[in-house]
């Protein structure tokens, strides 16, 4: 808020048509910036959804951690536990967090 609040008084007083443009020219600055990293990120869950493979950990639908099983076209099945596998659209498989990950392979050792 402090870069738009400089802005602001940066802008010529006058008709206030100036001060409307900086506010317009801050708010699309704004919005080219975070939209950006939106498509960077994803852009990296469709380059893992391609390579995906057998043995991955992946996050299904935001709140269940599992391995991928197996990888069809459009669904993976991902085990959830020892035993119990689940059919899961792919758009909805992101990668694990690399924290969990980590943990992962400490609880192997």
């Amino acid at each position: 808020m402090s870069l738009l609040y400089l802005i602001l008084q940066a802008a010529p007083q006058g008709n206030g048509m100036g001060g409307m443009l900086w506010l317009f020219v801050a708010m699309i600055l704004i919005i080219w910036l975070m939209g950006g990293s939106q498509r960077k990120q994803a852009k990296r869950e469709q380059e893992f959804r391609k390579a995906m493979k057998k043995g991955d950990r992946v996050l299904c639908g935001g709140s269940l951690y599992g391995k991928v099983h197996e990888v069809g076209e459009t669904t993976v099945e991902v085990e959830l536990a020892n035993g119990v596998v689940a059919t899961v659209e792919k758009s909805a498989v992101t990668p694990a967090p690399e924290e969990n990950q980590a943990a992962d392979k400490n609880a192997k050792k």
